[in-house]
């Protein structure tokens, strides 16, 4: 029986520089898709998987995230008061009561591995996942809940993988894939951002990590890998062969918010999937087409 999967960590420090001017003063992973942020929809993520505890790691001008997460008496009473219950209930489940939310700050933007360094004494000795907030996932059963039913036969550490073109490996971390059994892959290897000639495959890793505690004495030395920073995978690498790692083809489809096409793509799917806006929508849009 392996330790159950109860801490997420969300790294909600970046800068959203792909963004700007629309994330001078607001965080990025409150950019919405129809009417939720971006970290909303990985949130509710995190708790469909039986995730208790949200721990957020944040830098400056991010309070926007805190007052989102946070009740809101006045809103409350005010949509209370004007019989608005339908808003009043999507206001007051944005996070369930029982759930625990902590707040830790990156001092500094040395990378995505320092980030997660950052919460690792509230992580302390347990198993955890990492949710970043750029991938928003659309699937039938929720991307991490599919991580951990996996994790749950195997054990150590998973990370969520999909198949791209070649070219594109220098946007992502590439996995060396083992054995497989047509969806759970076997990581024999981690390579952070390689050019496509050296690209181990054309598997790479999408935003949501399981990972043992462990890889916490690799984040602590600090060292700097792509682009001068403390990466996530080269940590994650050192893991291999000391533990269980394997990567999961998921199910479902993938938007990376953190690229403005792709977040247009993910609001047109995603407001497509509401019956109030996808006649008005697919009408809007073949009126465009004709232009």
């Amino acid at each position: 029986m392996f330790k159950k999967i109860k801490k997420a960590v969300f790294p909600v420090a970046g800068l959203g520089t792909r963004f700007l001017p629309a994330t001078k003063s607001m965080p990025k992973e409150m950019l919405t898709v129809v009417d939720k942020p971006l970290l909303q929809y990985a949130v509710e993520e995190a708790l469909s998987a039986g995730i208790e505890e949200i721990i957020f790691v944040t830098g400056r001008g991010k309070s926007p995230i805190e007052d989102h997460f946070d009740k809101s008496y006045e809103l409350e009473k005010t949509l209370q008061e004007k019989g608005k219950l339908e808003l009043l209930n999507k206001v007051k489940g944005i996070l369930p009561s029982n759930v625990k939310v902590i707040y830790t700050r990156q001092g500094e933007a040395l990378g995505l591995g320092h980030a997660v360094y950052c919460a690792h004494s509230i992580v302390g000795d347990e198993p955890f996942a990492v949710l970043l907030a750029d991938d928003v996932f659309k699937c039938k059963t929720p991307c991490l809940k599919q991580m951990v039913n996996a994790y749950e036969k195997t054990g150590g550490n998973h990370v969520a993988i999909m198949e791209v073109p070649i070219a594109d490996t220098a946007k992502y971390g590439v996995i060396l894939p083992g054995s497989n059994d047509g969806k759970l892959v076997e990581v024999k290897g981690l390579v952070e951002k390689p050019k496509p000639e050296d690209a181990p495959s054309n598997l790479t890793i999408s935003g949501r990590y399981i990972l043992q505690p462990e890889i916490f004495k690799y984040l602590a030395e600090g060292r700097t890998g792509a682009g001068g920073e403390i990466q996530l995978t080269d940590a994650m690498a050192k893991l291999i062969g000391k533990q269980p790692f394997n990567g999961l083809l998921y199910e479902g489809e993938r938007f990376d918010c953190g690229d403005k096409f792709g977040w247009l793509r993910a609001n047109l799917t995603f407001a497509l999937d509401r019956q109030s806006l996808k006649g008005p929508l697919t009408a809007l849009m073949q009126d465009l087409l004709k232009k």
